[in-house]
């Protein structure tokens, strides 16, 4: 098909392995990818993250107090500049409500690829609201 571009089944398999299981080493290698998905901006690529930044499906109905500690964070983390969100973001762990409100990083990945591929301005914060007790929000990179 003319203008698109297939990768084959090997190309596919070496772009999807990733190293799960190393603290850290999910954060760092997203937002990397994120920023090496930057220059598509340029050709009117719309680079898009779906995700909660609240899930933790096991405390959900009583996650309110852990939820906001995190959603107030990430607004802070997200304030800066591309190269300050990325350095914030790769410590979410550690951040109040982190491990609370995301026993695991992998629902933290399409925020992490998003901020990498944004512009060098804060984030947007384009909703903010309730999902039962959760505070949850969402963001855009310009």
């Amino acid at each position: 098909m003319e203008g698109y571009t297939f990768l084959t089944k090997w190309e596919m398999i070496y772009t999807a392995v990733l190293p799960f299981g190393k603290p850290g080493v999910i954060s760092a290698a997203m937002l990397a990818l994120g920023r090496a998905l930057a220059p598509l901006r340029d050709e009117g690529v719309l680079v898009m993250g779906s995700g909660m930044s609240y899930h933790n499906l096991r405390n959900f109905s009583a996650g309110g107090p852990e939820s906001l500690a995190f959603d107030n964070w990430l607004d802070s983390a997200l304030a800066g500049n591309c190269a300050e969100r990325t350095e914030r973001l790769a410590q979410w762990d550690s951040a109040p409500g982190g491990r609370a409100s995301h026993p695991r990083e992998e629902h933290l990945i399409p925020l992490m690829v998003a901020s990498g591929a944004g512009s060098n301005a804060p984030a947007r914060k384009m909703w903010t609201g309730l999902v039962g007790p959760t505070h949850v929000s969402g963001w855009a990179f310009d």
